[in-house]
Parts: structure tokens; sequence; C-alpha cells
């Protein structure tokens, strides 16, 4: 196969994997290349995304390539955070933060068949506003990250903890428009809003990025 095509197959893939990224045997198996030539690909195309200062990187974190954000963008970065126009919680934010809310700690794998649809945007939404976080990995196939909610959730919502939550009449699949009911119900018609999150959250999470 085309050397450059594999580069671009290779870009697709990692965005397709998300922040759980691709460990080189992933990458191995699914290219049906040996481990060795396909870091040797994955490497290259690193290397021309950082050459070309392109705004989406490819890095090796935890073992697993991934793509991430140029951190010299990183100013722009926090100033679209701060924008009132990307400041409240969307329908889908909130479905995500409930299940997250109730069956954690979880996988995105888990909480996109509760759903029924990706989720990987929703978790980054709520991942920078600070209202869940990485809280370890499973073990798994592919070690995915486990999420929780933060004490900025707890804050915001007013929770002494997790324990005093709204208790849904039955927590399955079939519950999770209760459970989100419940949240909205918290909220008191509220919208989150960027100035009611702690001021360094924003900060910390530009920081990840360098």
């Amino acid at each position: 196969m085309d050397y450059s095509k594999l580069k671009s197959i290779i870009e697709g893939l990692l965005f397709m994997a998300g922040d759980e990224g691709l460990t080189k045997k992933q990458l191995s198996d699914i290219l049906e290349l040996d481990a060795t030539v396909a870091v040797d690909i994955t490497n290259d195309l690193m290397k021309d995304l950082k050459s070309k200062k392109r705004g989406i990187q490819v890095s090796l974190v935890a073992g697993a390539y991934r793509l991430t954000t140029n951190p010299a963008h990183a100013p722009y970065f926090e100033r679209m955070a701060y924008s009132p126009t990307r400041s409240s919680l969307s329908q889908a934010a909130l479905e995500t933060l409930s299940i997250v809310a109730y069956r954690q700690p979880i996988t995105r794998i888990d909480i996109e068949e509760i759903r029924g649809v990706k989720s990987e945007r929703p978790l980054h939404t709520l991942v920078a506003k600070d209202l869940i976080e990485e809280v370890g990995r499973a073990e798994a196939i592919g070690r995915p990250i486990l999420y929780g909610t933060t004490k900025s959730f707890l804050e915001y919502f007013g929770l002494a903890g997790i324990d005093a939550l709204p208790e849904p009449k039955a927590v399955d699949d079939d519950s999770l428009d209760e459970q989100t009911q419940l949240l909205f119900e918290k909220l008191e018609g509220r919208q989150m809003t960027i100035e009611e999150l702690p001021p360094d959250s924003i900060k910390d999470i530009v920081a990840e990025t360098e």
C-alpha cells in the first residue's frame, strides 16, 4: 500500500480512537503490518504534522498514539473556553454527565452503549468544564479511560458527595431520561457558565496540552 495513504489512514484511525489513542500493537493489527513498520509510519506522520505546524499533532501518551492540539495555540483554546456562546451545557452533555455521575467509574464505550450515539464531543466539553475527569484505566483491551465526576461537579450541584445525588427509582439503561431530568431539576433552571467554574480549571486544561 502507498506510504502516504497509510499515513492518512493512521491519522483517521487516531481521530476515531479519540483520547484513548491506539497502541503500536493495535495499529499493527488494524493495518496488518509489522509493529516496527506501523510505528515508523506513525512517527513519520508525527514529524510531518509538527514540521508543518498543523493545529492537530500526534503525541505518544501512556504508550498510546493519539491526536492532540498544538500547544502553541493554547491562548486561542482558552479564549474559546471563555466564549459565552460555549458556556451552557447541551442536552447531550447533560445526558453524558448524568451517566457518568450515576455509573462512575465508566468508559466512553460504555457511555456510548447507553446513549446509543457517539459521546466523544460531550465528554470533551465536560472535561473542559471540570465536571468530569480521568479517574483511572479499565482492565480491558486497550486500557480505556475511566471517567468520574470532580469536586467542581459536587460544588456546582450543591452536593455533599456522590451519595447525595437524587435517587432515581431504578438505575438501569431505561432510567437515563429520569437521571437527566433529576440533574436538570438540580440545576434549578440555571445555565452552566464558565464564570461559575474554579478560576484555575481552564488553565490546567490548557497546560495539559503543553
